[in-house]
């Protein structure tokens, strides 16, 4: 459930990045931790110093009761200064709003100036970041704030981590790699670390919390005046957070929702966890009976699981008893328990109860009201959560339940376009049940956008036409009501290799981050983590095409660069412990350079079409075709051993 009011929860004192392990004995307790004291400004400013015309104030504050002022015009200051415990690469976040211009923030190490960001007029509060400062043990950090022609207020500030992976995206065309950079920037900037006390069951009706706790590594995935992360969010920005290096995150937020997804709670994990990854937030959970539940997100968490084990190869995804348990419930005894109000034949399809989220709503659009039983975004979802079982069984060396989870889902697929969404297109098809049976056509927002985006509308004319409807919806007064839900449709349409489209709405997406989001207090639609977090893999999976298995040292291309980008390339993309770099020019051309050590990679290069010409490094091979989701492929498979570098290129 999305919150009504937006502010940053206060006080949170952030651990220094996390170093290579060492042994116990040259380790025996617990590391130092570099710290803002009173980062809210709730205990007056705790270690800062003020010049005349600064301080601490209340009123205008982005969180909590309290915030740091300066007033107008020249020669107001306040800075504080901590020595280092240890060494450390750090991203140094606040939140600030200038009524005029010419304020500053600025970061100093020593002394010496690291940045200074100007700010710009902006009355609201915002999110400024200062990355990658890098520090050693004794080193005076320095943080101020200057004034400018106008007050300036500033308010929660956060370190994070400087992010361990570092990707970098080049191109023809500089809105693409401008774009990713701020984006990989901001996305970074939300994370969390092991080790920082911090409050919990922060809202906006509780902003102090009603305790502390000690943190576990996580990120933000919702709004930030709550001390949690959201199902729906997380799993949305799962592909974005690995490719900045957040793997210890995603799989510590994946297993704290599998952990929660109890017999008492029917199987449905629990809608949103403190960053202490353990207690659940109070504002969305009151009671086993009653707590906010929405169908899609179990299947989600399947699915997304699936994801993170073919990005890196990491067998927790298969080994650990505890994921392995919820996605064997989450695709059996899960659907079993939830399943009665509409007959669906052979399948079984999981429903909501029709009373609310916190009852158990069938899609993520809430605005469709009560009445649900099933739903586009549920069933889709469901859909892509058992081939992700195939997936994970697969991994696990459990061939027979991979092919029991293939039929399932082919199963599924047959049934929802035989039977389940009607011989309707367009605005006809059916996009919903009600608890009665009645079926449901017209707009649904999610459950309409998911259908085509999970890809469980067959390839062809009638899934072509409703990706025409979605866009016509999206466009007119009733599209998304928020930039949230606006960043799936990238998503949907390189899914269904509508490049174009889906670079218009990225460029759109982008272009709106400064534009007040409409919740006041959030801030810019840029502050709002989902928008980097999936900028960052809508140009790697979506522009880029990179499809990973790291498990079978694999790897996918296919461009789906848009008319008038000449050329894209993605540098150090990591898959598995190494990376890749892969550069497309045009549609007809791939060059993928293996930057492992040791690992060779199996390269499919795609391109779209039947070509009658292939060559691997100029070398021409016999022409080879397939394919899937109903668009045919000309391909290569050339093996790139470690160190080296192919090139894969198609004529006529």
């Amino acid at each position: 459930m999305k919150p009504s009011r937006l502010m940053l929860l206060t006080a949170v004192a952030l651990l220094a990045p996390m170093a290579p392990a060492v042994s116990a004995e040259a380790a025996p307790g617990p590391r130092p931790q570099l710290t803002i004291p009173d980062p809210g400004f709730e205990n007056g400013g705790t270690g800062w110093t003020f010049t005349s015309g600064a301080g601490v104030g209340t009123g205008n504050r982005h969180g909590g009761e309290r915030f740091l002022y300066l007033d107008a015009g020249a020669g107001k200051s306040a800075e504080l200064t901590v020595v280092a415990p240890r060494d450390g690469s750090y991203d140094f976040s606040a939140w600030i709003g200038s009524a005029g211009t010419g304020g500053t923030y600025t970061v100093r190490r020593n002394g010496e100036t690291v940045e200074t960001i100007t700010l710009p007029q902006h009355p609201g509060y915002a999110r400024y970041t200062i990355s990658g400062v890098t520090l050693r043990t004794g080193d005076r950090l320095g943080i101020a704030f200057g004034s400018g022609t106008a007050w300036v207020n500033a308010d929660d500030l956060m370190i994070s981590p400087a992010a361990p992976a570092d990707p970098k995206v080049t191109s023809s065309d500089p809105e693409i790699a401008e774009m990713f950079a701020w984006a990989q920037k901001k996305a970074n900037s939300w994370v969390q670390l092991p080790g920082t006390t911090g409050p919990v069951n922060v809202d906006e009706n509780q902003t102090g919390g009603t305790g502390t706790a000690s943190y576990e590594p996580t990120y933000w995935a919702g709004y930030a005046n709550r001390s949690a992360y959201y199902s729906r969010d997380m799993t949305h920005q799962l592909a974005g957070a690995h490719l900045i290096g957040l793997d210890a995150e995603n799989e510590t937020m994946l297993r704290s929702y599998a952990q929660s997804a109890t017999a008492e709670h029917k199987y449905f994990p629990v809608w949103s966890l403190n960053f202490d990854a353990r207690t659940y937030l109070s504002i969305d959970y009151k009671s086993p009976d009653n707590f906010v539940r929405e169908v899609p997100a179990t299947f989600e968490l399947v699915e997304k699981a699936a994801q993170a084990y073919l990005w890196t190869g990491d067998r927790r995804y298969v080994d650990d008893p505890v994921l392995w348990d919820f996605y064997r419930h989450a695709t059996e005894q899960f659907i079993d328990l939830h399943n009665s109000a509409k007959d669906n034949g052979k399948v079984k399809v999981a429903e909501g109860t029709g009373n609310g989220i916190f009852q158990g709503a069938a899609s993520y659009n809430e605005q469709d009201g009560d009445g649900l039983a099933e739903a586009g975004d549920g069933i889709a979802s469901e859909y892509q959560a058992y081939l992700a079982m195939a997936v994970l069984a697969r991994g696990k060396g459990d061939t027979k339940l991979a092919k029991t989870y293939d039929k399932k889902a082919a199963d599924l697929k047959t049934y929802f376009n035989d039977e389940w969404s009607g011989t309707g297109t367009g605005a006809d098809m059916v996009r919903a049940y009600t608890l009665s049976g009645t079926p449901v056509t017209g707009w649904g927002k999610e459950n309409s956008v998911f259908m085509p985006m999970k890809q469980i509308i067959d390839p062809g004319p009638r899934n072509d036409a409703y990706l025409d409807y979605i866009e016509q919806q999206e466009l007119g007064p009733e599209g998304s009501p928020n930039i949230e839900s606006t960043t799936y449709l990238p998503d949907m349409f390189f899914k269904n290799n509508r490049n174009d489209t889906a670079w218009q709405w990225m460029q759109k997406i982008y272009g709106e981050r400064e534009t007040q989001h409409v919740n006041s207090s959030q801030g810019p639609d840029g502050d709002y983590p989902e928008v980097s977090f999936t900028l960052v893999s809508q140009t790697v999976q979506g522009l880029m095409g990179i499809t990973p298995d790291a498990p079978d040292h694999k790897v996918t291309t296919q461009s789906r660069l848009p008319s008038g980008m000449k050329w894209l390339q993605a540098a150090d993309v990591p898959i598995g412990t190494a990376t890749v770099t892969v550069r497309h020019d045009g549609a007809t051309k791939t060059t993928l350079t293996n930057n492992s050590r040791e690992t060779s990679y199996r390269w499919e290069a795609r391109f779209p079409g039947v070509h009658k010409r292939i060559e691997v490094d100029g070398v021409p091979q016999r022409v080879r075709t397939k394919k899937v989701d109903g668009v045919t492929y000309t391909y290569a498979t050339p093996t790139v051993r470690a160190g080296r570098t192919a090139v894969v290129q198609v004529t006529g």
